[in-house]
Formats: C-alpha cells, sequence, structure tokens
C-alpha cells in the first residue's frame, strides 16, 4: 500500500536521512504516519480540525480541514470530550472509497489525535477468540520452562497471524537480545539462538514497545503521509500512542536488508518491564486485522503472565534450595568452636553453596582452600583488594579480569568470584570461585554498528548470516538468587560470631563473679573470725571489769569499773548485732539502742525497766558511727542515773527521731542535776570527742525538774571531712 502526498513539505526525507545519531533520533515525533491509514489533528477544547495526514480529501472528505470533529465523523462531541481507550470501540466512519473505518482517540500537546484505518475483514468470530485463547493459556501453562513457553508461544503467534517467520525474542541483562523460540516456513532462515546486539533495538524503541504493546509495519516500501498543513505549527507532535505512526528510515533500511516486507512486534511485558518482543516477518506486504491485532494483545499478555509464573518457580526453586543448602551447612558448626574455625572447617560443605569450581576462606595470613582456586598469594591480594572497596561486604563478578586486572593472567583459574567480607575482629573473606567459560556466541550478522560512507550517512548494517563471536574472560553469571543468599549467609555469620563473642565475654564475666563471690566469701568468713576474736576479748574484758567492780573496796572505783564495763557492753552489743545478720557493715540503729537500754536497765536494776519510755524511729547507720551514738546514749543514760535520781530508778525518756539527712537522739530525765556540764571528768571529754567525730551536736536544756540532752549529727560524713575517726580527745 502506498500513497503520495500532494502538499508533502519534506521532499524526500526518509530516503536521504542522515542516520548519523540513530540513538537520538526522535521516532516518537516523526511528523508522518504510515498512508494505509488517515490521521486528524484537532483542537481539544473546540475539536476543530487544525492538521491532518493521509489522503484525506480523497478517503474521507474534501473539505475536512477546519471542519470540526463530530459534524466531519458525525459523532457527538461529548465523545470527544470524555473519552477512554474503548469509547470508539464500536464506532465506525463511512469512507468516500466504499470504506470504513475504525477510529482511536489520542490526547498529546493539547490536541486530540484520531486514527482512523480501514476496517479488514474479520478472520475470527468472537467464539473463535475466546476458544483459542482458552487453549493457549493451557498449552502455557503445561510447560515445563521459559525456553518451552517460547516454544510454543512461536508456534501459536505463526498459526494465529499467518507471517512467514514469528521469533520469540528476549531482551538480556546488557541490552542485547537472543531468540529462545521460532516458526518458520521456508521463505526465511531460521535465527534460533541467534543473538542481536542492543542497538538493533534502541532505548527510545524499547520505551515506545513498552506504551504501546503491538506495532504493524503492512509493508516497508511505503511513501510516508507527513503531517500537514505546514503553517499549522504541528511539526513534532508527539505520536507515541498513534498506531500509524511512521517508522525510523533505518528501521525500515534494517527491515529490508533482511528480507522483510512487512512485519509485526508484539510486547511481552512481566512486572512493567519489556521482557521480550515477538517478531513476526512476511516476505510480502501483509496487515493484520483488527480482530488479529485484538486477539494478539490478548495472548500476549497470557503468554507474559506465564513467563512470570515460570520464571517464579525457577527463582522459588533455587531460593529454597540455597536456603536449605545454607542451613545444612551452618548446622553443623561446633557451637563451642569459633566462627573462623567453623568455616574452615566445613570448607566442603560451603562450597557446595554455590555452583563453583573452588572455595577459600582467607584470613590475615592463612588460606584455607578447596577445589581450583588462584595461588595463596593471589587469593590474599584479592582480599586486600576487596577490602579497599566499597560493596557492602558483598562482591560479585562473572568478568573478573575486568574488575580486578591481574585476574585477567590466570582466567584457568579464576574469571568470575563471589565474595562476602566478615567484620570479625581479625577480618575473613569468603571466595566462591568459578573459571573461564569459553563462549561462543552466534550473532544474526555482525553486530557491531556500521560505519559512515564518505557521505557521512550511517547505514543499518546489512547481512544478517550467521556470525560467531568468541567470549573470553568471562564465567557462568551469578544469578540474583546467588547473590542475596550471599547476603543472607553474611548476616547469619555475622549473627553467629557476635553470638559466640557473647557467649566468651558471659563465660569471662560468670568467672569473674564467681571468683569475685568467692572473694566476698572470704571476706565475710575472716571479718566474722575477726568479730568473733574481738567479742570474746571484749566480753573478756567486761567479764575482768566486773570482777575487780566486785573485789574492789572503794566505791568510786568500783563506779568506775561499772561505767567501764557499761561503755564495753555497748560496743560488744554493736558486734554482736553487725555480725549476726546479712547486712555487713550497716545495722538498724533503733534496734541496736533498743536492745542496749535493755542491758542498761538489766546492769542497772530491773527498776529501770519501768521508769524507761523510748520512741524510736528505724534508721539505718554504718557500724562504726552506730558505735559512737551507742556510747553517747550509755553516757548521757549513766549520767541520768548518777547525777538526775543518785543511783536510783527515775523516768527517762528517749527519742530517736530523722529529719531530712540528720537524726537526732533526744534523752531526758526529771531528776535533780548538780552535774557540770562544762566539766574535765572522762565522761564528759569523751561525749564531746564521740559528739565532735560524729560532726555533731550536743546541748542540754533544763527542764526545771529535769535535764533534756539533744544530739544531732549527720546520717553520714563524707571521707574528706575528717571527723569519722577516733575521738582523739579521750588520749588527749
Amino acid at each position: 500500500m502506498t500513497s503520495s502526498s500532494k502538499n508533502s513539505q519534506l521532499g524526500q526525507p526518509f530516503a536521504e536521512a542522515l542516520l548519523t545519531a540513530c540513538d537520538r533520533e526522535p521516532i516518537h515525533r516523526p511528523d508522518a504516519i504510515q498512508p494505509y491509514g488517515l490521521l486528524l489533528i484537532a483542537d481539544a477544547s473546540t475539536l476543530t480540525v487544525l492538521g491532518g495526514a493521509g489522503d484525506l480529501e480523497t478517503r474521507l472528505s474534501a473539505e475536512w480541514l477546519g471542519c470540526s470533529l463530530n459534524d466531519l465523523l458525525g459523532l457527538t462531541a461529548e465523545r470527544f470530550h470524555d473519552f477512554t481507550p474503548a469509547s470508539f470501540s464500536d464506532a465506525r466512519i463511512s469512507g468516500l472509497q466504499d470504506e470504513t473505518f475504525s477510529i482511536l482517540v489520542h490526547s498529546s500537546d493539547g490536541k486530540l489525535l484520531v486514527e482512523l484505518e480501514p476496517i479488514q475483514e474479520a478472520r475470527l468470530l468472537t467464539w473463535e477468540i475466546f476458544g483459542r485463547i482458552d487453549a493457549t493459556a493451557d498449552r502455557f501453562e503445561r510447560c515445563p520452562d521459559v525456553a518451552e513457553v517460547c516454544r510454543q508461544g512461536a508456534k501459536v503467534f505463526s498459526r494465529l497471524t499467518g507471517f512467514d517467520r514469528v521469533m520469540v525474542y528476549r531482551f538480556q541483562e546488557d541490552g542485547s537480545g537472543c531468540v529462545l523460540g521460532e516458526h518458520r516456513n521456508e521463505v526465511f532462515p531460521s535465527l534460533m539462538n541467534h543473538h542481536f546486539p542492543a542497538s538493533d533495538i534502541p532505548r527510545q524503541a524499547r520505551a515506545l514497545y513498552l506504551r504501546n504493546r503491538i506495532c504493524v509495519i503492512p509493508t516497508i516500501h511505503y511513501e510516508a503521509a507527513v503531517i500537514r498543513p505546514a503553517e499549522a505549527g504541528l511539526s513534532g507532535i508527539d505520536l507515541s500512542d498513534v498506531q500509524l505512526r511512521s517508522i525510523s528510515p533505518i528501521h525500515l533500511q534494517y527491515m529490508a536488508n533482511m528480507g522483510v516486507a512487512a512485519s509485526a512486534s508484539i510486547s511481552l511485558v512481566v512486572d512493567g518491564v519489556l521482557w521480550g518482543m515477538i517478531t513476526c516477518h512476511n516476505a510480502t506486504p501483509r496487515i493484520l486485522s483488527e480482530d488479529i491485532r485484538a486477539a494478539c494483545r490478548t495472548l500476549a499478555g497470557v503468554m507474559s503472565r506465564q513467563l512470570r509464573n515460570k520464571e517464579e518457580l525457577v527463582t522459588y526453586q533455587e531460593r529454597l534450595r540455597l536456603r536449605n543448602a545454607t542451613e545444612f551447612a551452618t548446622s553443623h558448626f561446633d557451637a563451642a568452636a569459633s566462627v573462623e574455625n567453623n568455616l574452615r572447617n566445613f570448607a566442603s560443605e560451603l562450597r557446595s553453596l554455590f555452583p563453583c569450581d573452588g572455595f577459600a576462606v582467607i584470613g590475615k595470613q592463612d588460606v584455607t582452600a578447596c577445589g581450583l582456586t588462584p595461588a595463596t598469594s593471589d587469593l590474599i591480594a584479592i582480599r586486600d583488594w576487596l577490602r579497599l572497596g566499597s560493596n557492602g561486604g558483598i562482591f560479585c563478578s562473572s568478568s573478573l579480569g575486568k574488575d580486578y586486572p591481574p585476574a585477567e593472567n590466570w582466567p584457568e583459574l579464576s574469571a568470575g568470584i563471589i565474595a562476602i567480607t566478615l567484620p570479625f575482629r581479625s577480618p575473613l573473606t569468603l571466595i566462591w570461585s568459578r573459571v573461564e567459560i569459553v563462549q561462543v556466541i552466534e550473532w544474526a550478522g555482525n553486530p557491531h554498528k556500521g560505519t559512515p560512507d564518505q557521505d557521512g550517512i550511517l547505514h543499518p548494517r546489512k547481512s544478517f548470516a550467521s556470525w560467531q563471536q568468541t567470549v573470553r574472560g568471562h564465567s557462568h553469571r551469578w544469578n540474583a538468587e546467588q547473590k542475596q543468599a550471599a547476603r543472607r549467609l553474611r548476616r547469619i555469620l555475622i549473627a553467629d560470631y557476635q553470638t559466640h563473642q557473647l557467649r566468651e565475654l558471659n563465660a569471662t564475666l560468670t568467672a569473674t563473679v564467681q571468683e569475685r563471690e568467692s572473694l566476698l566469701q572470704q571476706k565475710d568468713f575472716l571479718i566474722r573470725e575477726v568479730n568473733h576474736r574481738v567479742q570474746n576479748s571484749l566480753q573478756m574484758v567486761a567479764s575482768f571489769l566486773k570482777l575487780q567492780a566486785r573485789t574492789s573496796t572503794n566505791e568510786e572505783t568500783t563506779q568506775a569499773l561499772s561505767e567501764a564495763q557499761h561503755r564495753i557492753a555497748a560496743i560488744g552489743l554493736v558486734h554482736r548485732r553487725l555480725y549476726r545478720g546479712d547486712h555487713v557493715g550497716v545495722v538498724d540503729l533503733s534496734r541496736y539502742l533498743e536492745e542496749l537500754m535493755k542491758e542498761l536497765c538489766s546492769s542497772l536494776g530491773k527498776a529501770w525497766e519501768q521508769q524507761l519510755r523510748m520512741f524510736l524511729v528505724p534508721v539505718t547507720l554504718s557500724a562504726d558511727r552506730a558505735i559512737n551514738v551507742g556510747l553517747v546514749l550509755t553516757e548521757l543514760v549513766i549520767n541520768a542515773s548518777k547525777y538526775a535520781y543518785h543511783g536510783a530508778a527515775g523516768p527517762l525518756h528517749i527519742t530517736l527521731s530523722e529529719t531530712g539527712d540528720r537524726l537526732t537522739l533526744t534523752v531526758s530525765d526529771q531528776g535533780r542535776h548538780d552535774i557540770d556540764l562544762n566539766g574535765s571528768g572522762f565522761g564528759t571529754r569523751m561525749i564531746k570527742a564521740v559528739v565532735n567525730s560524729l560532726s555533731g551536736t550536743l546541748t542540754y536544756t533544763p527542764l526545771h525538774p529535769g535535764l533534756e540532752a539533744v544530739m544531732s549529727v549527720p546520717l553520714a560524713t563524707h571521707p574528706s571531712d575528717g571527723h569519722d575517726q577516733h575521738p582523739d580527745g579521750l588520749y588527749s
């Protein structure tokens, strides 16, 4: 099908296009369409036709320019203002040459693009289409893998389209493609398993294939119908969604060089990514009817879903295998051994985790290797090189010589590695190594792009005969699942290392705690032993004093010995209370004073028990300070007995209270005192010295009758205060 345009403004643009920058060619803005259809361009708000392409005067209306779309096509304006891709599926437009057009409407740059395509005689009925879809889906589902889906897909689309050759073409990671499925007749040679360079389908073309899932070229031998009139200013309008969009002259020449006269391309999209294409070639012009294109679009979606399912199944199985292999290897680790020792001891098991030719554990100086690996010095050099990089602890390469040039010297030992760097106290590196695989790739012609001729025009390659390329320095690729498994293994090993470190730390802490507890037990035993001896000594001294008091004939001496006995008893009582419980070093002052007064009353006479009144608040105090408080209380009670009641029993009130950070001891009687409070006797000097050692105060208040003594001391003193010492005043 060819058509000439009377108003062509470009002369012969496509025959003489400069093909020097095909990768940047704006193929979505060709300013022309294929002439088997018509294109109208209208203002989106007014619906006024501003321009068009194709033989509109002969096939649609002589007065098309400036008309309203709804008047020109006989459709209501509302359908154009609120349309969806399916809004015009039932619309049919009658032409001037007994043609009936289907209509597609798109929006671009504030314009409405209306495609009119002549309707071909339907080859398939609706029930046939659904039947084929169901049968094809069942066939794809029974395929064991991706390769078989591609082979079956080529057969299905060959029967559906009737093209001479149908290929299922998959894109590789580097952008090149490989034919995985093919069905053909004898017109074209086979391209099965042949590769095509990424430049054959440039980046912008792939974007269009992702946007428009089917592209049809009924014939490559056409004269493009340019958009007109030129003065409408429609040059450069985006035709990405227009199925009639004219094809790049580079691609048309490319197809001509292959001997192809007509083609159709159907996109295979998996998870929003252009997975591959179904490419249909015919040696003579051939158009696909609307019903066949609809069936192709639907079946391509079915095939894409099955491709995803097969790949996900393979991915799941590989992940499961890797997880089981990882758990099997690490489950045999000796919990008592270090992670490094486990890695070295189970090197063979770890090697089998990934398909490889060798495995190595590289420490600071030692290397444990099994299988085919580089020399020890080379492994250590790789380890040092890996530590310089910022790869997150995982490095993967299937062409090690490109990443690490020294590896170019020994591809037969290692051409690809996957490495794990472990940040231990003494870092470790694990390397799985694969040797070089010499590959012979069958290309459909020389994959290298052509060079400009003497006029600077770049031509697509002309030969598609098998062209072999030998690829060296590469190993088998590491797939995404293997990389993920390496990351998971690294996390497991780091966790095991941290657990082992914690276990060792806990063992050290446990041993330290046990040693400390043993030392504390020994200390406690020694303290109790010393206290026992001190207690015995105090009892012996008290017994001697009591014996001397009984045998003394001097009343003053007897009284002095009795007072000394009471003082010794006060000290001894603290020792008994201090080491009777578990809180060595502190005592409950209230209980201590209560027991002290019971012993003192017993010594002074039973009558004192009836006269004594005590109100003691529980206060915890260190043992040495409690002894001093007990000595002061003993001395004050002796003074009350001696000077207030002259040896007889009398009312005596003792209170112990706590206010803030101080405690207050009050002793009051109701007797008549003839004591000199400023005297220089031993008792007076001792009280002053003890109160001073406690950093406290002692005040006397006459009660008439009686006397009240109030001692106020801090609950504790800092060592720097210098007060918590022996009462030096006793020895001055």
